[in-house]
């Protein structure tokens, strides 16, 4: 099929690829033309594991180009695939400027019948707004259709090639038929469902995630207290089929492009209606409060933390990404800062991403890990990046001014770590500094 795909951020650039990777014919734009250049040269924005690769096979291959062009790439194209960003606005609600942008260059480009299909996290009932868009700007007929994403940043093309389920989302038979030929190298799991259902079942799906991860962040808060590990406890929910072990990592909360929008805009949905989402805005609530839970260890270990050089290991939201966006690092160093504290900060990939966020002269960036640990005070993990797991760690203790390892993402086995002779924090996880004097006298 003859695929154009519009907008080439994530969604859209794995996308697009990954359709010309199952024999299709793609034409990515992008309204930027240095990224346009970029791509055709073989460069890749964003730092995504395997996408370059994916790029380069089949650009050779002729089956994937760029263009910033969206008239050319539309005219020449069967169905059309909306991948714009939806960025939140400051009252939580979805930024829908760019994708009716789109909608207004489609509509004038449409020279006959095409599938024009979102795949842009959008409000319920943003596909029939696009609809009106496009009839103002074309006298051709053309067809609307949903397709919500659910890939992972850092394993999108596996998520892309190796879907649980697809979603499609239209009125017109024909349109789901045509929609569900194109998906069906990826997987039988396919829904057929309503526009603006299929428009829900993105939002549900994610604010639902993000409710198992603020959970068991609140069952880590309590395991601190009582002397359990949220480890044993999570694994012993996750089998129960009801329940499944994923989401279940007790850690510093949920970042990233998604989790942080999708879960506002929700509830900016429901207050529409006049409904109030009461659930999800303590989900809110607790993820942003988790993240200072690494001030509150760090004040434990050290007490004021004015002058003292602490080390941050991970500013992405998550490993396998340079994403920064809502990653827990941007308030946690700020607070750092704030309380007269100095950093030395590490990322493998996310660094450049993350100084164009959060600049400041008591952040030092550093080259390595090592770098950013010798001297410091203290050492916090934030991103749970493989190579931070295979750091020796009498090593590490032994470069550190005092051995205090506040672990946000329980990557170290506590009992190495005692070997090693570390103050250990990690989350949800037995310490006799954070069991509460209080639970213990109750016991006794």
């Amino acid at each position: 099929m003859k695929i154009a795909v519009i907008g080439t951020g994530y969604v859209g650039l794995v996308s697009g690829v990954c359709f010309s990777e199952i024999g299709n014919q793609v034409i990515c734009v992008d309204n930027n033309p240095s990224k346009v250049e970029m791509l055709e040269r073989g460069e890749v924005p964003i730092y995504e594991p395997g996408l370059k690769e994916l790029i380069d096979k089949n650009k050779t291959a002729g089956r994937l180009s760029f263009t910033f062009d969206t008239t050319y790439a539309v005219q020449n194209s069967d169905i059309v695939l909306l991948a714009v960003g939806t960025p939140s606005l400051p009252n939580g609600e979805a930024n829908l400027s760019y994708i009716e942008q789109a909608a207004k260059e489609v509509g004038t480009a449409l020279n006959g019948f095409k599938i024009i299909a979102t795949k842009s996290t959008v409000p319920v009932g943003t596909n029939e707004h696009i609809e009106r868009i496009i009839k103002l700007n074309s006298s051709h007929s053309f067809s609307i259709a949903s397709i919500p994403e659910f890939l992972r940043e850092g394993s999108a093309i596996h998520d892309t090639m190796n879907p649980d389920r697809i979603v499609l989302g239209s009125a017109n038979q024909e349109t789901l038929n045509t929609l569900i030929e194109l998906h069906k190298p990826l997987t039988s799991n396919i829904i057929t469902t309503d526009i603006r259902s299929a428009e829900m079942i993105k939002y549900a799906s994610n604010a639902f995630l993000a409710t198992k991860i603020s959970f068991i962040n609140e069952i880590a808060n309590i395991c601190e207290k009582v002397g359990a590990d949220v480890t044993r406890v999570a694994e012993g929910m996750g089998y129960d089929r009801r329940i499944g072990g994923s989401f279940l990592q007790a850690g510093i909360g949920y970042g990233g492009s998604c989790f942080p929008k999708d879960t506002q805009a929700l509830i900016q949905i429901a207050g529409n209606v006049d409904y109030e989402f009461k659930l999800l805005k303590s989900v809110v609530e607790v993820n942003k409060d988790q993240r200072f839970n690494i001030i509150r260890k760090l004040h434990d270990a050290l007490g004021s933390l004015s002058g003292k050089k602490i080390a941050i290991w991970g500013l992405a939201f998550k490993p396998n990404t340079d994403d920064v966006r809502d990653a827990p690092a941007i308030e946690i160093i700020q607070e750092l800062i704030k309380l007269g504290a100095k950093v030395n900060a590490y990322d493998p990939v996310a660094t450049a991403n993350f100084q164009r966020e959060v600049n400041h002269d008591h952040i030092y960036w550093c080259n390595d890990p090592l770098e950013a640990a010798m001297g410091s005070d203290a050492l916090c993990l934030l991103t749970e990046w493989p190579e931070f797991a295979e750091i020796e760690l009498p090593h590490l203790a032994s470069i550190l001014a005092r051995p205090v390892l506040i672990d946000g993402r329980n990557v170290y086995n506590p009992d190495k770590v005692k070997e090693a002779e570390f103050i250990y924090y990690s989350v949800g996880r037995p310490h006799s500094a954070n069991i509460s004097d209080s639970y213990t006298e109750a016991m006794s």
